[in-house]
């Protein structure tokens, strides 16, 4: 895999940079796409990465990140769509440019980079992509319309890309964890701390995680090894599939 380029989106933090950080590690190369230029700029330049700013939400930037790379590398072999946020409202007042900016970062946008790296993958006969989905892609939460009709679509559109792509030795799959310590949910854990007048192990225990069989959060890097396994040659049979790291949430 020593010469195999993967672009990581929303690679600035969190998930996305333990993504970018073990692909690294595994000798990929690898493309940091995120907003946010100078903890891009800082992860890509720590891990001997490639950083482009990128705004999932435009069209042309999608583009761009895919024209650049293929200018840099000549290559892309790995897609791992993962840039996302979240949006709490109940419907009636959800905000109908949030829900459109919603659907553009985390539906419209792997959409999009799949349709243009389809192409060289095909060309090369291997490619893997991998959709980081979530919890919410299997079950729904209230007052999150947005982030749940996202995150299901986005199973969707794993699947009809799997079929496609089996022929020409592209695999598509997408991972569905529960809450992962990420800075969005520590943050998250501090708000609901003094609205319920919990510590923050309760606020984990109590409200994030009382349908889960395990009662901590997920760490990135949880997420990131099951990411390597399925860009790896051992993963080649594996596609189509959704799979849930979500503590045991769905076991009920």
């Amino acid at each position: 895999m020593s010469e195999r380029v993967a672009i990581v989106t929303g690679a600035a933090s969190g998930i996305g940079q333990a993504i970018a950080k073990a692909l690294t590690h595994n000798s990929f190369k690898v493309v940091i796409a995120d907003l946010n230029e100078v903890q891009g700029q800082t992860v890509a330049k720590a891990i001997g990465g490639y950083f482009i700013p990128t705004d999932l939400s435009q069209r042309f930037d999608c583009q761009t990140l895919v024209n650049q790379t293929l200018v840099h590398y000549n290559r892309i072999d790995v897609l791992i769509n993962n840039a996302g946020f979240q949006h709490v409202d109940p419907i009636e007042i959800f905000p109908e440019d949030t829900w459109d900016q919603m659907l553009s970062v985390m539906l419209t946008a792997p959409f999009l980079l799949t349709k243009y790296v389809w192409s060289t993958m095909k060309a090369k006969g291997w490619g893997r992509i991998v959709n980081i989905a979530s919890i919410h892609s299997r079950v729904a939460s209230p007052f999150k319309s947005g982030y749940v009709a996202a995150k299901h679509g986005l199973i969707g559109l794993t699947r009809a890309a799997a079929l496609e792509g089996g022929a020409h030795g592209i695999t598509v799959n997408a991972l569905c964890p529960a809450y992962v310590r990420t800075p969005l949910v520590e943050n998250q854990i501090a708000d609901q701390a003094l609205i319920h007048g919990l510590s923050s192990q309760e606020v984990i225990e109590q409200v994030m995680l009382e349908p889960a069989a395990i009662k901590r959060l997920i760490t990135p890097e949880e997420v990131a090894a099951l990411v390597v396994f399925l860009c790896s040659e051992a993963a080649s049979a594996v596609t189509g599939a959704d799979w849930t790291i979500d503590l045991g949430w769905t076991a009920r």
